[in-house]
């Protein structure tokens, strides 16, 4: 019976690849693969637009095997997509990873311009999550696993 083996990957079409990449990298994830300039018939078959060009950067977490396959359209010039959509906004909302030191990887990523979209929760004492907004609107779930004697988040940042 015809059917899905697995989840190979994520793509995400942004307009700044470069700046993408480096908040992927950010997070944690590592480069796994690049491909400079794609056109042709086979990429003007596949995503439906005539005489496309794109670059691609396929970027992996630690321990996974799905991958984020970030697209940066040479031609035709891309849209402006939906920078401001929050997580009730239909479509592909956010991409979530779990991370350690959640408070950390928040400051970190402040710190290159990327803020909270709302701020930082506790799930049933079990976990910390919060959504960031990374560049072009792109919302990033980041989740910690908490042990049973975590503390109580530090002030700073909302529950």
């Amino acid at each position: 019976m015809p059917g899905i083996k697995h989840l190979d990957h994520v793509g995400i079409t942004v307009s700044d690849l470069d700046e993408a990449t480096e908040f992927f990298v950010a997070l944690g994830l590592r480069v796994e693969g690049t491909m400079e300039g794609m056109e042709g018939e086979f990429l003007d078959t596949v995503c439906g637009i005539p005489d496309a060009r794109t670059n691609i950067v396929m970027l992996k977490a630690p321990g996974s095997e799905v991958g984020i396959e970030l697209s940066g359209f040479e031609r035709p010039a891309p849209g402006s997509g939906q920078p401001a959509a929050m997580a009730n906004e239909p479509g592909l909302r956010s991409i979530a990873f779990e991370v350690e030191d959640l408070h950390g990887l928040v400051g970190d990523l402040e710190t290159r311009g990327y803020g909270l979209v709302g701020g930082i929760g506790r799930y049933e004492g079990q976990w910390l999550m919060a959504y960031i907004r990374g560049p072009e609107g792109l919302i990033v779930a980041v989740a910690e696993r908490l042990q049973p004697t975590d503390p109580a988040p530090t002030a700073g940042h909302r529950q």
